[in-house]
């Protein structure tokens, strides 16, 4: 839950670098709200709520997947091949699985030696 809050926090933070438990995490708790939110839509016959978090949370993803690809060496552009069907998604997917660059790069120091949210 931290992984999720520290995200949140950094809420428009496209600079940097974002490792890929941060990432995960964050993908992680978002699917499972997602999924909780359509179940009480269902329940209550209005998908509102789903629509409004899926927008509070749209620079929040934008901006993660940005440092994800950063913290792989590549460009926050990178999230543009997303829109390709099915093959940018694939793209993207192993892209954020591959591990980070060890050391500094481009876009700044190794997040896996600065601490970690608790």
């Amino acid at each position: 839950m931290n992984w999720y809050l520290a995200v949140l926090k950094n809420y428009a933070g496209f600079t940097g670098r974002a490792r890929r438990t941060e990432y995960w995490m964050f993908a992680l708790f978002n699917f499972v709200i997602t999924i909780v939110l359509e179940i009480i839509g269902v329940l209550i016959h209005t998908q509102i709520i789903t629509y409004l978090y899926t927008l509070a949370v749209l620079i929040p993803s934008l901006a993660v997947g940005a440092r994800r690809l950063h913290d792989t060496g590549r460009s926050g552009w990178w999230l543009l091949i997303g829109l390709i069907p099915i093959v940018g998604t694939i793209i993207l997917i192993v892209f954020f699985a591959t591990e980070g660059q060890p050391g500094n790069n481009q876009h700044g120091p190794n997040p896996k030696l600065a601490p970690q949210p608790a």
